[in-house]
Formats: structure tokens, C-alpha cells, sequence
């Protein structure tokens, strides 16, 4: 078992929120073009898996190729692949930023399910945190005072599959190498997805190809940053990190497509935030005691 080092694990997430935003953009222009969305995922699952494949049969071997539990990495990959597909849509009718904003009650979500499922200790006050975090949810999502977009209830979707994701990879990462367990569940995922490519197939042109190419790579890397980083650290602890992709996100929904948050967006995001700020040092304190 590789020994916990938190700092490290702090430095691969952060890497990891400042490189995914690119995905959402490459994404969003392949919706914009009308590349079924069930395409685009298939592309990420399978490019990932060829990028993967080197590292981990180095890390493993032939061993690398046989899961040792085929079906929680059968579990992993629904939920991956079923966030991905969700917040890709979320993106047809969304703003990346408001998008990504809802997306972020997976942190949440993960705090909640390290103390139900991994039995990681967690508080009263963090729970309280939780319920707050996800009151600056409602007020981006703004129920009943603004019209129900579709995309909301995507991103919503997305981001309650994705924190389980993370919840379970944080399970299995102490087990195997990072590697291979990015290049399972991308195999896995790939086989999934083509199953289902002759339902949605449309050729895509050659630009096309390379933004898929891109989405495939930068999805690998990131996930293998966020694997290691739950090798070395908490999810509770890196949970709020996450947050910090909300800032590249912003940026390039602005230079590229010239969408702006609104205040009530950037209010809930502040909640969110701040519940996740506090979940983090409420962690670092029980970890302290001796």
C-alpha cells in the first residue's frame, strides 16, 4: 500500500481541475457541430484506453488486462461514463460555466458517501456544511423561480454519478496502480459504448476527429492525476478542490463561446464553496487529534 502523502495528492488534483475545462469545450463545439453525444463519450472511453494501455501493462502486466473485481470495475465505468454523457448533453443547452457550477455538488456527494460507504468519520458540523452546500446548489438551480432546463437536471445527474465515481475509485485506488485502474475502466467503458455506436453513427469530419483525439487524451490524463491523487490523500480532503476548475472553466466559457455566470450563479458557487472550504478543515482537525 503506498503511504499517504497529502500534499502530493493535493498538487495532482489541482493539475488534474486545471486541464479537464478543456474537455468541456472540445465537447461543446462537437455538440454545437450535432456529433451525437453517445459518440463523443465512446471517443474518450476508447482513445483513453489506447493511451492507457502501455502504463498499465508496464505497471502490471498481462494481469493488467484481467480485473481482479470485474464488476465493481464494471460499476466504476457506468457511473464515469454515465456522468460524462450526461454533462456533455448539460452542455447542449448550458453555459459551461452554470453547467459545471451545478456539476460541482459531486463534492458533496462525496463527502456524504465517505462517511455512509467508506466509513470515513464525519461530524455534525460537516454535515451541516453538506445541507449548506447543497442550498447554494438551489441557488443556482433556482427551482420554481426560473424555467426547468433541461441541461439543470443533466448536470445534476452528472454530478451525483460522477461524486459516486470518486467515491469508489478512492475504495479501489489503495489496491491497484493508477494506471490500471484508468485503463480497466476505460476497456470497460469502450465495450459498453460500442455496443451501442451503430444506434448514433455519423461519420465524423477530419477536424472533428482530432477534437475527439483531444477529449480521449486530456480525459486520460486528468483521471490518472485524480486516481494518484486518491492514492495519497482523503476524498474528504481533496473533495474541495474540485472547485478550482470552476475558474478555468469560466475563463474559457468566456473567450471561447462569450458566456458569462450570472450573480445568482456566482452566489450559489460561493456557498458551495465555503461549505466545501469548511468540510476540508473540519478534516484536517479530526485527522490532527491524536
Amino acid at each position: 500500500m503506498t503511504e499517504p502523502r497529502p500534499l502530493i495528492g493535493i498538487g495532482l488534483m489541482l493539475l488534474a481541475m486545471a486541464i479537464l475545462p478543456f474537455i468541456d469545450v472540445l465537447a461543446k463545439f462537437l455538440g454545437q457541430a450535432g456529433l451525437p453525444i453517445v459518440l463523443v463519450v465512446w471517443a474518450r472511453a476508447v482513445f483513453g484506453s489506447l493511451v492507457t494501455l502501455p502504463f498499465a501493462l508496464r505497471a502490471a502486466g498481462p494481469a493488467a488486462l484481467r480485473p481482479e473485481n470485474p464488476f465493481q470495475h464494471l460499476g466504476r465505468a457506468l457511473l464515469l461514463f454515465s456522468a460524462t454523457f450526461c454533462f456533455f448533453e448539460a452542455l447542449k443547452f448550458l453555459p459551461i460555466a452554470d453547467a459545471l457550477a451545478i456539476f460541482f455538488v459531486n463534492p458533496l456527494v462525496i463527502t456524504a458517501l465517505s462517511a455512509l460507504v467508506l466509513r470515513e468519520t464525519v461530524g455534525p458540523r460537516r454535515w451541516a456544511a453538506v445541507a449548506f452546500g447543497f442550498l447554494g446548489t438551489l441557488v443556482i438551480i433556482r427551482p420554481g423561480l426560473v424555467e426547468m432546463n433541461p441541461g439543470t437536471l443533466l448536470a445534476l445527474a452528472a454530478g451525483f454519478a460522477l461524486g459516486s465515481y470518486f467515491v469508489m475509485t478512492r475504495a479501489m485506488a489503495a489496491r491497484a496502480e493508477a494506471s490500471v485502474l484508468t485503463f480497466q475502466t476505460n476497456i470497460i467503458g469502450s465495450a459498453l459504448l460500442t455496443a451501442l455506436l451503430p444506434l448514433v453513427w455519423q461519420a465524423p469530419t477530419v477536424p472533428q476527429w482530432l477534437m475527439l483525439i483531444g477529449i480521449g487524451l486530456i480525459a486520460t490524463l486528468g483521471h490518472l492525476l485524480i486516481t494518484r491523487a486518491y492514492v495519497h490523500a482523503e476524498a474528504s480532503l481533496l473533495a474541495p478542490l474540485a472547485f478550482t476548475e470552476i475558474v478555468m472553466a469560466t475563463i474559457l466559457g468566456w473567450w471561447y463561446f462569450g458566456d458569462w455566470p450570472d450573480r445568482w450563479t456566482f452566489a450559489g458557487v460561493t456557498m458551495l464553496i465555503a461549505s466545501a472550504v469548511y468540510i476540508s478543515w473540519r478534516e484536517r482537525q479530526a485527522t490532527a487529534r491524536p
